[in-house]
């Protein structure tokens, strides 16, 4: 049974679609709804934090000044117009923020090329006694069961040879609407909670009603189950995390009194589309770099990014509980990117959030096409822009508020972008149709010149390129030292070639991404909701029709801007030419990034963890396949009744 909560008013307890029998006694535990305009706990002092903060924006801000001073020597005029200050503000913000992060991405290169660790909380190694219960929370909404209940058994036996499944529960907590969907999970949960019995519990609730959806969920499952646990794991239908991690985050917990939220940064696999490749290579090689940068001056404040981590119980039910916004979606209703808001919840209640870069066994998948990668952005962009509205209203902290705003920022810098090109080719276009003016208004004797100082020009263009690819460059130098002390035959060549296959597609499907976000932008501004559909975690592929007919706009795009472009000069057209190229290639693009990945290619981008997969990641990946026969021989079975009857 599941409180429904409308308006902030109560309307009683629903049953769940689910059996009651696949659930434990309920040992309710209250949660209730935040007041944002609250006062939160006084927080513990923390010396020394200033320091990394400080750094690193102070960084930031000396390489955007220096940017726009460069800058505003290439464009130097006697008399500039508003429309080159526009662009020089526009152009100035988007280079700050792309500082911003190179400055963090070369802060976590430090420890971690130096070979220390760069978490903020030390996770002791297994051996001591699990004296807590943990649960582990598998939110669903439409996902593979075979999928599920194959991660689900992976980690049981694996907590099994520890010793340690004692400790642990399994919630699959679904919130499928469909109800032929819903008996085909409750069936194959049920098959999986008999094959399991004696290693660790199994417990299935599908409900009836997904009111606030992930986040609604999860509360739902804390006011009903949570005062039994200690601590909860959330993991995504994609997440895997091996039981040495497991066990690991909940010795941590239980040492460290004050922490909150431990965050693991999951390590992307099981990559078979060139997308999927594509990206898995850039989160394994640039991503510890940002992720060590991050920790580097978050400290214990840091963020939730939904899955993959561990979270105090008592903690979350008293200081996480979402209330709903008010008006109407996408700004109002319920929060929808919830993670950020939890995260900064727990930190307003002096809860420690905290981050563990360099701990290994958490792994998550990815979206295997382009279109599915821009509808899981839109409903991103949609949460983090709802989270303005927090900002500027809330009491909350100031590194809160920081992590609100950089959500916000990271989708509104595409409209930002957008916006410098579009004022930079009216501006080239400007320069070819006006004639200059020589003589101000003012009396002279002298004709007044239009200056463009091509020294500026080009040092600015080599300064903007050594700070766009700074992540690269240093992944990549971790990557070399890596297969150096790994004595990886090919390792180095396979490295370097890897980092610049990524980039070029990289440089190639940026100018796309920036499209749809900007679209996003403009839709959610417009009040458009993104709805909540189910997300595609495998390759199937596009046909190239249909990435043609999806991708239409982006190209027409391209060719307007390739034209403008041309209209202004050869040399904005070659200046502008990997962002129209990326338009005008967007279908073709999509469709050869949605298929399988070519040997050579799979060979180039290939990861540690995809050339040696770890044991838990095999072990789901087999059991996946063992449930996904056994739930067709079910439903084979299942058909032969039937029609057996029907005869």
């Amino acid at each position: 049974m599941s409180d429904i909560t409308v308006a902030g008013q109560k309307i009683g307890r629903i049953p769940d679609a689910s059996s009651p029998e696949l659930l434990p006694a309920e040992l309710p535990l209250d949660m209730p709804d935040q007041d944002f305009k609250a006062r939160g706990a006084k927080p513990r002092r923390r010396p020394g934090y200033w320091i990394p903060r400080a750094a690193v924006f102070t960084g930031a801000g000396l390489l955007t000044a220096a940017f726009a001073i460069e800058l505003y020597g290439v464009l130097a005029v006697e008399q500039a117009t508003p429309l080159q200050f526009l662009f020089l503000i526009l152009s100035t913000i988007a280079f700050g923020w792309i500082a911003l992060g190179s400055l963090n991405a070369a802060l976590g290169f430090i420890p971690l090329f130096g070979g220390e660790k760069a978490d903020t909380i030390d996770l002791p190694q297994p051996g001591g006694p699990l004296t807590t219960r943990t649960a582990l929370l598998f939110p669903v909404y439409h996902e593979d069961p075979a999928r599920i209940a194959g991660t689900v058994q992976a980690i049981a036996l694996e907590l099994q040879s520890m010793d340690s499944a004692a400790a642990f529960d399994v919630f699959i907590l679904s919130d499928t609407r469909d109800e032929r969907d819903g008996a085909a999970e409750e069936s194959a949960y049920r098959a999986l909670r008999h094959r399991l019995k004696d290693i660790i519990p199994v417990h299935y609730r599908r409900r009836r009603e997904n009111h606030a959806r992930k986040a609604g969920n999860i509360k739902d499952w804390v006011r009903r189950f949570g005062g039994a646990y200690e601590h909860f794991v959330i993991l995504d239908g994609d997440s895997v995390m091996s039981g040495t991690t497991l066990v690991r985050l909940t010795l941590a917990m239980q040492r460290d009194q004050t922490a909150g939220l431990i965050q693991t940064v999951p390590r992307l696999t099981g990559a078979t589309t060139l997308l999927q490749y594509l990206t898995q290579f850039a989160s394994n090689v640039y991503g510890p770099l940002v992720a060590a940068g991050l920790a580097f001056w978050h400290r214990d404040q840091g963020n939730y990014w939904g899955h993959n981590a561990i979270i105090r119980t008592v903690a979350f039910a008293s200081a996480a509980g979402l209330p709903s916004l008010p008006g109407r979606a996408p700004f109002g209703g319920d929060i929808q990117s919830h993670d950020f808001v939890e995260a900064v919840l727990l930190a307003r209640a002096d809860w420690g959030v905290h981050i563990v870069p360099t701990v290994e066994g958490s792994y998550e998948g990815q979206p295997p096409t382009l279109p599915d990668v821009v509808a899981r952005d839109r409903r991103w962009a949609q949460g983090n822009l709802q989270h303005l509205g927090i900002v500027f209203t809330s009491n909350i902290t100031t590194m809160g508020r920081l992590h609100l705003l950089m959500g916000a920022t990271s989708y509104l810098m595409s409209l930002v972008w957008a916006s410098s090109l579009v004022v930079g080719i009216v501006l080239a276009l400007q320069g070819q149709q006006m004639i200059p003016s020589y003589f101000i208004d003012e009396k002279t004797l002298f004709p007044v010149w239009p200056v463009t100082d091509p020294g500026a020009a080009l040092r600015l263009f080599f300064a903007t390129m050594l700070i766009v690819l700074m992540p690269k460059f240093l992944g990549l130098a971790l990557e070399l030292k890596r297969v150096h002390q790994a004595r990886e035959a090919f390792g180095s060549a396979r490295a370097v070639l890897g980092v610049l296959t990524e980039t070029l597609f990289s440089i190639l499907l940026s100018p796309i991404l920036m499209v749809t976000q900007t679209a996003a932008v403009f839709q959610v501004l417009f009040g458009i909701d993104s709805g909540w559909r189910a997300q595609s975690r495998d390759g199937a592929g596009i046909t190239f029709s249909d990435a043609v007919r999806y991708h239409r706009w982006h190209m027409l795009t391209g060719v307007a801007m390739g034209f403008a472009c041309y209209e202004a000069s050869a040399l904005v057209l070659a200046w502008m030419s990997p962002v129209i190229v990326g338009l005008v290639l967007a279908a073709p693009l999509s469709w050869l990034t949605s298929r399988p990945a070519a040997r050579p290619l799979r060979s180039l981008l290939s990861t540690r963890d995809g050339r040696t997969p770890p044991a838990i990641v095999e072990s789901a990946r087999k059991a996946s396949g063992e449930w996904a026969d056994h739930i067709a021989m079910r439903s084979l079975e299942a058909s032969n009744v039937v029609e057996i009857k029907a005869a």
